[in-house]
């Protein structure tokens, strides 16, 4: 009962902002509505309407493009970074722990403004260091094609320290013996990692993919803040593009069933990465 107690204020908060919302939008999909006049109901207009809806194909399209490229970054990079880390001892791993954990404290909003600034095509930072280095200006979020790597790469930034801390706590809960048994065998740093680190860290790995995956489909508030969905559309992921038809044009069935599909994709998804991962022995 203590237990349960316990639970109760977190079972209580996902029931009233994450399920609750969801059936509830799942009713307003059904609707034709502008936030503001009667509801009036349209059955699976919104849903036969959406397979018609080049943008939103599109901003799918985008969304996966830029979990293509979210989800490896910082998988591998907090790996590696991790294993740098567990070489390091006392306070020397201390500051580095804490430096690179500290952009995750940053607000997202805050972290796009800075990033937009130093990604200026014209007077930037980075063009800066560029053209000191005896290269050629880039457009960053100006270009069609450099724009979504751009926040993909602020993304990373963001949550890369947070990653690193949860492999690290993984690596240490490793026992030295295994490694010290590998060292006696004649095994290498590349063999210990393959073999040994890689293997028992299966579960943070998997807890990491799954909420990259997740994160990634849910991006957001840097991109509304570096590029709105732009140029040409080249960075509208589905999160904007749902904002767009609920708040902009205020059609709030459709954007509700948008959201709702969005959600089934993000389900099905994660499901798939969890039987994928999943050993045999599990």
């Amino acid at each position: 009962m203590t237990a349960y107690c316990m639970l109760l204020p977190d079972v209580l908060g996902l029931l009233v902002f994450v399920f609750i919302p969801i059936i509830y939008a799942f009713y307003i999909s059904l609707h034709s509505w502008t936030g503001l006049s009667d509801m009036q109901f349209i059955g699976f207009d919104n849903y036969i309407k959406m397979t018609k809806d080049r943008m939103f194909i599109k901003s799918i399209w985008v969304t996966a493009k830029y979990a293509l490229m979210y989800v490896p970054g910082v998988f591998v990079m907090a790996l590696l970074m991790a294993n740098l880390l567990n070489a390091l001892h006392g306070k020397v791993q201390s500051f580095f722990r804490t430096a690179y954990f500290l952009p995750y404290a940053i607000s997202t909003v805050i972290a796009g403004i800075v990033w937009s600034f130093m990604y200026n095509p014209m007077n930037g930072f980075l063009n800066q260091i560029i053209v000191l280095a005896g290269g050629e200006k880039m457009k960053f979020l100006a270009s069609p094609s450099q724009a979504l790597p751009s926040a993909v790469v602020v993304g990373i930034w963001l949550v890369l320290g947070y990653n690193t801390i949860l492999f690290l706590a993984a690596i240490k809960d490793i026992p030295k013996s295994y490694y010290e048994a590998a060292e006696l065998d004649g095994a290498g740093p590349v063999q210990k990692f393959f073999r040994i680190t890689v293997p028992l860290i299966k579960d943070t790995s998997v807890f990491v993919l799954v909420m990259c995956a997740i994160a990634s489909f849910q991006a957001f508030d840097q991109i509304k803040v570096m590029t709105g969905g732009g140029p040409a559309n080249a960075t509208t992921t589905s999160v904007l593009y749902i904002y767009r038809e609920a708040f902009e044009t205020f059609e709030m069935g459709y954007s509700s069933a948008l959201a709702f599909v969005l959600f089934l994709i993000i389900m099905v998804l994660t499901l798939a990465q969890m039987k994928l991962l999943k050993s045999r022995d599990d």
